[in-house]
């Protein structure tokens, strides 16, 4: 077994086969999922607009980093398609962006290296 990386992994997909009643529960809570919630989490965080054409979720995923980034989206794909299916949700086809954290390389501006005046 090898090392636990922690995973960033955005799940994007289209709204389709909406009943009245999905429909009307979206926006009653639209709110709820704007902007302001967009958070990465190991539950998901669930956004979209009034528009109801797209969607995102946004999840921490930790795993195996010999499996890389195929199985963090993987697993996060899987969260999604359970949390819309318990929600009687439609949709299209998911996508995934994945970024590994622990090998993201942080560039920090304005700091100097040693040494530096």
């Amino acid at each position: 077994m090898g090392t636990q990386h922690t995973y960033r992994v955005i799940v994007r997909g289209t709204w389709e086969g909406l009943t009245d009643e999905g429909r009307d529960r979206l926006l009653a809570e639209v709110e709820q999922h704007g902007l302001a919630a967009m958070q990465f989490t190991e539950e998901g965080t669930l956004t979209y607009d009034t528009v109801l054409k797209h969607f995102s979720f946004r999840y921490v995923v930790a795993s195996d980093s010999a499996d890389g980034d195929e199985m963090a989206a993987a697993i996060a794909e899987d969260r999604a398609e359970t949390a819309l299916a318990a929600r009687g949700l439609g949709h299209g086809e998911l996508r995934c962006s994945v970024t590994d954290m622990d090998t993201m390389k942080i560039n920090y501006k304005g700091r100097r290296g040693p040494g530096a005046a």
